[in-house]
């Protein structure tokens, strides 16, 4: 049964539940066969109410903040492998107490929290950001590896031998890419950082391994994960965001008023791209649109408007195969990853309500947000 949008509000992410499943198992038989440990990272997909089928299928999951860090504690049950670009000394402890892993993005960060960590009640491993000066990411804003980044520690910076106490190194610098874009990555990694990989327990890559893209090769991811820990002997630890919830739901709005801007027909929605999908104006990219197409002559085409009062807050140009009337409903497809977790109040819109559509094809709302929501951010 096709989603029945009628029973949705609007503006509201959907999840689709069978579509989340579909991916972790497909996730999971990766873990399975490569013996890697595959978590969840929080800054992609952070809905805690699908924590309870992740766990069913993933290792744990790993924060950037102590607000992550405490979310995985309280809602998923497991301690966090937890990186920040830097710890702010008042959280630090807080951070150590929701952290079975702990990543340093510098050495400066590690000398001044070393001694937190080894007089910690619990084992927390130490592990170190590294920075392979190498990423095949187009995009400079999502680059770790660009000139003067501040992510990662470079190879002159380290000695022969890693400081006492670290169990790990962590490298992230793939966005969106698949096992082959990993395999030029780690010959980098491994030409500057190979003699130390001998000398830890486990080995980050990060996230941005798209492996439920369509096409991707998984048996060649497979065999570079256990090609790594034999040959070094260490864990190797994935922390995709964007693939967990891979193509697995949608962002419906509806049409508010049609106007004509200067012999431009456009379409202004109960939503806004710079608050509700800030990615599309940051990559940017253009997101695909239910029964649209990018412009076609002869097709009535529209430019969508947000609701702000930004001028650049629109996307062009969608053809339908119809007019667009008010009222109608626009379904935006591929919402659940990043985008759900970037929304902002700007303007003092709404944020769009979240819900799940189940696999018994029943409909849950899980949150709704009215003023309070935006008060509370001011």
């Amino acid at each position: 049964m096709a989603i029945d949008f009628s029973q949705i509000p609007s503006p509201c992410y959907v999840l689709e539940e069978k579509l989340l499943r579909k991916n972790l198992e497909l996730i999971n038989r990766v873990q399975t066969e490569s013996g890697a440990e595959i978590i969840l990272a929080l800054k992609g997909f952070s809905m805690y109410k699908m924590f309870p089928m992740v766990k069913k299928y993933l290792s744990g999951a790993t924060a950037s903040s102590l607000n992550e860090a405490r979310l995985i504690v309280e809602e998923m049950g497991c301690l966090a492998h937890t990186y920040c670009p830097a710890y702010k000394p008042e959280e630090f402890e807080q951070i150590l107490s929701y952290s079975s892993h702990i990543s340093f993005n510098s050495m400066n960060q590690y000398k001044q929290f070393k001694s937190q960590v080894e007089k910690s009640e619990k084992k927390v491993s130490m592990g170190l950001r590294i920075n392979p000066q190498y990423a095949e990411v187009s995009t400079d804003v999502y680059n770790p590896c660009v000139v003067g980044s501040r992510l990662g520690i470079t190879r002159e910076a380290l000695g022969d031998t890693l400081p006492e106490g670290i169990e790990g190194l962590h490298s992230h610098t793939m966005c969106e890419n698949d096992s082959y874009v990993l395999e030029r990555t780690l010959v980098h990694i491994e030409e500057k950082f190979g003699d130390l990989l001998h000398q830890i327990k486990w080995l980050n890559l990060g996230g941005g391994h798209l492996m439920t893209r369509e096409g991707y090769d998984h048996t060649h991811l497979i065999s570079i994960i256990k090609r790594l820990k034999s040959t070094y002997n260490i864990d190797i630890i994935l922390e995709p965001g964007s693939a967990i919830a891979w193509q697995t739901g949608y962002l419906r709005s509806r049409v508010l008023d049609i106007v004509d801007a200067q012999g431009i027909d456009v379409a202004i929605l109960d939503i806004s791209f710079a608050a509700h999908m800030p990615d599309t104006l940051e990559m940017p990219y253009k997101p695909k649109v239910w029964g649209a197409t990018d412009a076609a002559q002869g097709k009535p085409t529209y430019r969508l408007g947000g609701m702000t009062c930004l001028a650049g807050d629109y996307m062009s140009e969608y053809s339908f195969e119809k007019p667009l009337e008010i009222g109608d409903t626009v379904i935006f497809d591929d919402m659940i990853h990043y985008t759900m977790v970037k929304t902002t109040t700007f303007n003092g819109v709404g944020l769009p309500s979240i819900g799940i559509w189940h696999e018994d094809d029943t409909f849950e709302l899980v949150k709704s947000f009215g003023f309070e929501s935006f008060k509370e951010k001011i």
